[in-house]
C-alpha cells in the first residue's frame, strides 16, 4: 500500500497541519511516511502545499509528481494539481470555494462544502478537519482514531487539546459528506 497525497490552499487553512495530522498518524501505526511543505512567499493567504506519502514499502523520495490522492482547499490549487492524479485517484474538492467541478472523468472525485461546514459547527477553522474525515472516509489510510487519539495533540500540543471535541465532530462530518455521496452514485 502507498498513498501518495497533495494538499494544497492558501496559507492559513490547516494545509501543513492536515499534512503533519496524517504523517504523524502514518508513523504511528508504523508505516513508512514522508512531509514535504511548499509554501508562497506569503505567509496568510499565500498558496501552501504538502506532499504526503504513507506507505508500508520504503518511501524513496518526498516529491509527489503522480498522486493517488488530492485535496484542495481552494480554486487555484485544484488548477493546478488536478492533473497529477493517477487514474483511478482521488480528488477532494473544498466545494465551498471552488467555483468549478473537476474535467476528470478517469478518477473519483468528492465536493466537500468543508467551510459551510465548519461554519455551522461553529469554528471556520476546523474546514481542514472536514477534509480530513472526507478523506479518511475513502482511504483509510490511517485510522480516524490515531488522528484523534495521537497524532492531534503531537501536532497541536497539550494546550489545544480542549479543541478535539469540534474536531472530531468535523471528521465525521467530512466522513458524512462522502457516504452520502457514494449512496447517490
Amino acid at each position: 500500500m502507498e498513498e501518495r497525497i497533495v494538499i494544497a490552499g492558501f496559507g492559513g487553512q490547516g494545509i501543513m497541519a492536515l499534512g503533519q495530522l496524517l504523517t504523524f498518524a502514518g508513523m504511528t501505526e508504523d508505516k513508512n511516511v514522508s512531509w514535504l511543505p511548499s509554501y508562497g512567499p506569503e505567509m496568510r493567504g499565500g498558496t501552501a502545499n504538502c506532499n504526503v506519502i504513507i506507505s508500508t514499502e520504503a518511501v524513496g523520495s518526498p516529491v509527489v509528481t503522480e498522486s493517488t490522492s488530492v485535496i484542495v482547499m481552494n480554486r487555484p490549487s485544484l488548477d493546478k494539481f488536478e492533473n497529477t492524479i493517477v487514474p483511478g485517484g482521488r480528488l477532494f474538492i473544498n466545494s465551498s470555494l471552488v467555483d468549478r467541478e473537476s474535467t476528470r472523468d478517469d478518477i473519483e472525485v468528492y465536493y466537500i462544502p468543508a467551510n459551510e461546514i465548519a461554519n455551522q459547527l461553529g469554528n471556520s477553522r476546523v474546514a481542514n478537519m472536514v477534509m480530513l474525515g472526507a478523506f479518511l472516509e475513502v482511504t483509510n489510510v490511517v485510522e480516524k482514531s490515531t488522528i484523534l487519539e495521537k497524532a492531534f495533540t503531537a501536532v497541536f500540543g497539550e494546550n489545544r487539546a480542549h479543541l478535539l471535541p469540534i474536531n472530531k465532530e468535523a471528521l465525521e462530518r467530512g466522513a458524512q459528506v462522502v457516504q452520502e455521496q457514494k449512496v447517490s452514485l
